[in-house]
């Protein structure tokens, strides 16, 4: 009856709210907003083992409820620490549709699978486009969600029943796409990354990387099942070509600027008027896309996504000097944008630029800033609010298979607390202007490592550890944003 579907609901949403709930003191229209896109980005994985994580989640008609490749790459991250079994349900529709991916590769000349940019039911549902069509991004997207699922759970069940095959037939497909140059470096050409004003290039840096991390989850995911592997046809020597790929990828970086260009070439692009745009925003409704993937103007983060998703792959000089050039030239035009900035600009110490960040990605829709709130909300920048503040400010990445974390708060905040679950335990972290608090809120026998303000620590139930912690000063000044283009200011 009523009273019992009250009551599951309640005890439903308790241990949810118990498992991931954020505090944040010192902002409150960010703690109202986080939790208010937590509790959608919750309801929007409901049955997702049924149906893809789509782009407004179940909130409006927008993007006709196609999904993207934001399900993988923004919104599981935060189902994968807080309500892990969404996140693996979603994993498995992504697999229910391998087959139309299969077809979708032998359609584009390729082996493996290729995920499509937009779908409801695994068919390719944009026809050709730059940003879309060359976007094989989104296959190393799954397959890192896989790998990030199996790291952070401890569970390699999903990776039995359905993840080794995603990564098997992912990493064909980069094979098939990428080849060796005389000098024997790997590249990929033709592709296209994040950044939907740039399209059809040649080594993007997060293709690469993506894709690398993509063909050594693969590789060691079939040396853990040796018998799945040989039956879905992967040879020893299959497996090693794979990780001459990944080790051979090349980087492209602009010695002369001491920076990562997007991709190859992209730093000696023409610069876009910025000041002549300045009332033009999004570009996308008021400039032919063919000029603007010839100039150095981003939609989105690229290259900055790619130091953090792929944050060992970096110093922390070319972060600071990466963020400080692509600050100069993103305009976010995208949803996604914000979440990410935030997370960078924070580990390079522009903390109140990266504030700024949180706030815009946080309200997004409370406040309707891209006006077209009506068509629902934004899964992506909801669930990467909660990115922008746990590895954000919270400092917290997946370094091999290790959990580290490093925080910083900006002034404006004087207490940010979260929790999320890691190998099944529930881990509570509380960050103070000073210290940083951890506690296990399960069993007595749970103990954890990892890495916190760069040293090892263990915590265990009933044993909180605490450390201090201090502001890193900026290697640069804090950067200046494109004409017309600030972050949307904070009260």
């Amino acid at each position: 009856g009523w009273e019992d579907l009250l009551r599951s609901q309640r005890e439903y949403l308790d241990e949810f709210w118990d498992a991931a709930d954020v505090e944040v003191e010192g902002d409150p229209d960010v703690q109202q907003a986080v939790r208010f896109g937590l509790f959608h980005v919750l309801q929007s994985g409901a049955r997702a083992e049924r149906r893809a994580i789509s782009a407004k989640g179940l909130t409006g008609p927008g993007y006709d409820g196609h999904a993207f490749w934001d399900t993988e790459g923004f919104v599981l991250p935060a189902l994968i620490a807080t309500v892990p079994e969404a996140a693996a349900d979603a994993l498995r529709w992504r697999h229910s549709t391998l087959e139309l991916a299969r077809e979708r590769a032998r359609t584009l000349g390729l082996s493996g699978a290729t995920f499509p940019w937009r779908t409801i039911g695994g068919q390719e549902c944009s026809a050709y486009w730059p940003a879309g069509t060359a976007a094989f991004h989104v296959n190393a997207d799954v397959a890192v969600a896989v790998e990030r699922y199996r790291i952070v759970t401890g569970d390699d069940s999903l990776e039995r029943d359905c993840g080794l095959e995603l990564l098997v037939e992912t990493a064909r497909l980069w094979v098939s796409l990428g080849h060796h140059d005389s000098a024997g470096a790997w590249h990929i050409d033709g592709v296209t990354g994040p950044d939907e004003y740039t399209a059809v290039v040649d080594d993007n840096v997060f293709t690469n990387l993506m894709a690398a991390a993509n063909l050594r989850a693969a590789a060691a995911a079939c040396t853990r099942h040796p018998q799945l592997a040989h039956d879905f046809g992967v040879t020893t020597e299959e497996a090693a070509r794979w990780r001459d790929a990944a080790h051979s990828v090349h980087i492209p970086y602009d010695e002369a600027l001491g920076v990562h260009p997007q991709s190859q070439s992209f730093t000696r692009y023409g610069e876009w008027d910025f000041e002549q745009s300045r009332n033009d925003y999004p570009l996308l409704l008021h400039e032919p896309y063919v000029r603007l993937y010839r100039k150095q103007v981003l939609k989105q983060p690229d290259l900055v996504l790619a130091m953090h998703w792929c944050s060992e792959a970096f110093t922390p000089e070319q972060k600071a000097r990466n963020v400080d050039y692509y600050e100069r030239r993103t305009v976010r035009d995208s949803s996604l944008s914000a979440c990410t900035q935030a997370v960078m600009c924070a580990e390079v110490g522009h903390l109140e630029l990266a504030h700024d960040y949180v706030h815009e990605a946080a309200l997004i829709d409370l406040r309707d800033l891209h006006h077209n709130t009506a068509n629902g909300l934004h899964m992506a920048s909801l669930a990467g609010t909660w990115s922008a503040l746990v590895d954000g400010f919270g400092g917290l990445r997946v370094q091999g298979e290790r959990l580290t974390l490093d925080p910083q708060l900006p002034a404006g905040l004087t207490r940010l607390a979260f929790r999320m679950r890691w190998h099944g335990m529930r881990l509570q972290v509380q960050i103070t202007g000073s210290e940083v608090r951890l506690s296990l809120r399960d069993g007595t026998e749970g103990t954890l490592s990892l890495l916190l303000v760069g040293e090892e620590v263990e915590v265990a139930a009933g044993a909180p550890v605490t450390r201090p912690w201090t502001r890193r000063s900026p290697l640069l000044p804090r950067p200046v944003q494109p004409v017309g283009r600030d972050p949307h200011p904070r009260p």
